[in-house]
């Protein structure tokens, strides 16, 4: 049997941080955490869709534990200001969850004036992490194994590794292969923080996910937008017919959240593919993927002044 939200075990008395959890993929998540006992965090940018899912998730789960945190991940000091907020009120997280993410768009910047697509995707999630260690190793500290989801995509083999000259791809933009950057780097990001959480010699995991051929929002925002050229419409049509509904295509995280079988270091995917039920797939270990590693944390720590350090953190507890 393909598994499904039904397989995953009760989660009464956990905390779970999920990003863009107010649409798609996100809210299907906390939406599926929620049925289950999970105090969910919906952190997320727009305010009044948040509302609007938040209703969804306590209409589908009556007695649904939720809050909503207000956080624009291409802002660094609102990143900074919804970390801190969540692990005030809440000392010990047990899953944090990297959803959100934009696709394919015109080139613009962040506040802080990074690329959007790399800023959000990956340097809005680097900041937010590292804003939440504490709490998760608290967690991991009490025996509660937390674990971190970063959501990938298969666009990560159209994108190379960071140019630690040229970050931004200034000069050198095309929406593609912004979005293949910011995609990659959430993968070397997912398998790093993992390496790190070895070497420290914590019970944190850290895994990845990426969901196939979902019909969410993401495809219709990058045709709105027209950043995408033809492959904007045709993506946007084609998934509309052909794609996976938002609760299949969440699948792949909350598997990767909460299968008891799943370990750090793993990738959860469709298993055709871009279709299917979630199977965890095997990890490609290039001869240079530790120095593709080292390469990302080097340049999201001079772009952002922001250190992810799982064993300084866990020393500071």
């Amino acid at each position: 049997m393909a598994w499904n939200a039904a397989d995953i075990p009760d989660q009464t008395g956990r905390t779970a941080v999920v990003t863009g959890a107010n649409g798609g993929l996100g809210l299907e998540t906390a939406k599926a955490l929620a049925a289950k006992g999970a105090h969910v965090v919906m952190a997320a940018r727009d305010q009044a869709k948040a509302t609007a899912a938040e209703q969804e998730i306590r209409a589908h789960a009556p007695g649904a534990s939720l809050e909503v945190v207000a956080v624009d991940l291409g802002d660094q000091a609102s990143v900074k200001a919804a970390a801190a907020a969540i692990a005030t009120a809440h000392p010990a997280v047990d899953l944090l969850v990297n959803n959100a993410g934009v696709m394919a768009m015109p080139e613009r910047e962040t506040a802080d004036g990074y690329e959007m697509q790399l800023g959000v995707n990956h340097l809005g999630h680097w900041t937010f992490t590292a804003g939440l260690l504490a709490p998760l190793l608290r967690s991991a500290a009490g025996g509660r194994r937390p674990r971190v989801v970063t959501v990938t995509s298969v666009a990560r083999f159209t994108g190379g590794p960071i140019d630690p000259s040229n970050p931004h791809l200034a000069g050198r933009y095309d929406p593609w292969r912004a979005y293949g950057q910011a995609k990659l780097a959430n993968y070397f990001f997912g398998l790093g923080l993992q390496q790190q959480a070895e070497r420290a010699g914590v019970d944190l995991a850290s895994l990845l996910a990426h969901p196939g051929l979902t019909n969410t929002d993401l495809q219709s925002r990058t045709n709105r937008e027209g950043g995408a050229g033809f492959l904007g419409p045709f993506f946007d049509r084609f998934t509309d017919v052909a794609g996976m509904s938002p609760e299949a295509g969440a699948r792949m995280q909350l598997r990767a959240a909460t299968d008891p079988t799943a370990t750090g270091g793993r990738l959860y995917a469709p298993a055709f593919a871009a279709f299917g039920p979630a199977v965890a797939r095997p990890i490609l270990r290039t001869r240079d993927l530790p120095a593709r590693i080292d390469q990302l944390w080097e340049v999201s720590e001079r772009e952002t002044g922001v250190p992810l350090d799982v064993a300084e953190v866990a020393g500071s507890l």
